[in-house]
Order: C-alpha cells, then sequence, then structure tokens
C-alpha cells in the first residue's frame, strides 16, 4: 500500500513572478522526497508525489501547503490518495493503482467542489470521517498569511525544536514565534495529524 499526493496551484495565472513559486514547490517536493523519480511537475502548474509511508501523507500535505502559501496570493489543491500500487513506471506519473487513480480522480473533484484537500480510500466511510476534519481545518489553513505560513513551513521543517530556537532561526522573538503559531492553528492540526495516522491504520 502507498499513497499518492495530486495538486495544482492556484493563482499561478495572477501576475507573480511564477520562478518564486515554482522554486518553492521543488524545493517542498525535494525535501519530502529526494528521489526525483517519486516526484513530477507537469502541466506548468500540476504535480504529483508518492509518499510510500501512507501515514504520512497529511502532514506531507499541510507542509506542501504551507510552502506555497509562502508566496503572498498563493494556495494550492491537494488530493491524498491512498491504496494498491500494480505498476512501478519510471517516473511517478507513469506509475499506476488504487493510490494514483484515487488521487487523480479527486483533484478534478476538488476542482468542481472549489475545495483544496480532500482524500480517498477503498472505506467509504472512512473517507466522509476524514474530509470533514479537513474541511474544518482548511477553514484555518486557507487563511494562513505569509507569516503563518512561514512558521508552519519552519516547525515541519524542524519538529521537536523549542520556540526559542524557531525564533532564532527566523529573526523574530519567542513571543511572536507562539503568536503565528496560535493564529495557524498549528497544535490543533497537529492533533489531527496524530489522529489521521491512527485512522489510516485501519486499511491495512
Amino acid at each position: 500500500m502507498t499513497s499518492v499526493i495530486t495538486g495544482d496551484i492556484i493563482g499561478s495565472t495572477k501576475p507573480v513572478n511564477p520562478d518564486i513559486w515554482l522554486s518553492s514547490l521543488k524545493n517542498a517536493l525535494g525535501m519530502l522526497e529526494s528521489k526525483f523519480n517519486k516526484w513530477e511537475i507537469y502541466r506548468g502548474d500540476s504535480f504529483q508525489i508518492e509518499i510510500k509511508d501512507f501515514h504520512n501523507s497529511f502532514e506531507y500535505a499541510v507542509y506542501i501547503k504551507a510552502c506555497i502559501k509562502c508566496t503572498r496570493g498563493m494556495d494550492v489543491r491537494l488530493a491524498i490518495g491512498v491504496g494498491d500500487k500494480t505498476f512501478d513506471g519510471e517516473n511517478v506519473t507513469e506509475s499506476n493503482g488504487e493510490a494514483f487513480q484515487y488521487s487523480g480522480d479527486t483533484l478534478e473533484v476538488l476542482k468542481q467542489e472549489k475545495n483544496n484537500l480532500k482524500i480517498k480510500t477503498s472505506n467509504n466511510k472512512l473517507n466522509r470521517e476524514l474530509n470533514l476534519y479537513f474541511k474544518l481545518a482548511l477553514i484555518a489553513m486557507d487563511n494562513w498569511t505569509v507569516n503563518t505560513a512561514e512558521i508552519v513551513k519552519l516547525s515541519l521543517e524542524n519538529q521537536n525544536t523549542l520556540q526559542k530556537e524557531l525564533a532564532q532561526i527566523i529573526g523574530i522573538n519567542q513571543e511572536a514565534v507562539s503568536k503565528r503559531l496560535k493564529r495557524a492553528y498549528f497544535d490543533e492540526i497537529q492533533e489531527l495529524n496524530l489522529l489521521y495516522r491512527e485512522k489510516i491504520d485501519t486499511l491495512i
């Protein structure tokens, strides 16, 4: 069993230098999966990445979103598919199986629903439950400012790091770090990540 995130950039046609968000996207995907054949950017603003440890797929989706929202006015749609892999292609977009089909199909649904995060697995009850949680989480995540997105990105890159140390990295004081994390609802998103890991484990 594996997981796949398929996504596309919202606002890619805005008068923003595409090199800025494209560089952020490449860095994010490269950070999550160092093997280039496991992620690919296509059609300019669409991408796909295979996350072999499907327990990480929600956290990785949050990380990608934070990276993109570090550019003002930008956002991303993310479709998570979890399932079997039946064909391992030379590139991720050439591979096939439930996870790939679920992820690709769900991205099209997101566009119709004008929603930004959704999951599909073989378990419809689990899908309904997790997608409700995602809708609630998006109330916060869709409204991240550049500052809140930056602190989420930094926190995910430096897990188990004290706020004091994060403050030194980003060049602000600890109180400002705490306020930004609260505005991002970072603790609640971390709690959701733990719940996600428990729920997704029932597919095994």
